[in-house]
């Protein structure tokens, strides 16, 4: 059994590619969705499902895909952080 190896970043250029690789964003968007959704279902739904959605309610929606989409790959990438000095 072989371990893959992970791709370390030691600058805010590499971590950058390294969020938006295929590798890392296939992690972090599954996570994401679930999370995002149970979020969504559990602060906004009964607006939804109430049919009283505004713009609002629909950008606080969008938060909360987001914010565990940005926690999970902030957490995927410090890992693999390469310290220099």
């Amino acid at each position: 059994m072989s371990l893959a190896v992970r791709p370390s970043w030691s600058t805010y250029g590499e971590a950058a590619r390294l969020w938006f690789s295929g590798r890392t964003l296939r992690k972090t968007i599954k996570i994401a969705l679930v999370v995002g959704t149970l979020l969504s279902l559990i602060n906004q739904g009964s607006v939804v499902f109430g049919g009283r959605a505004t713009w609002v309610t629909w950008v606080r929606v969008g938060f909360n895909y987001l914010v565990p989409f940005c926690v999970s790959s902030l957490g995927y990438l410090s890992a693999p952080r390469a310290r220099t000095g």
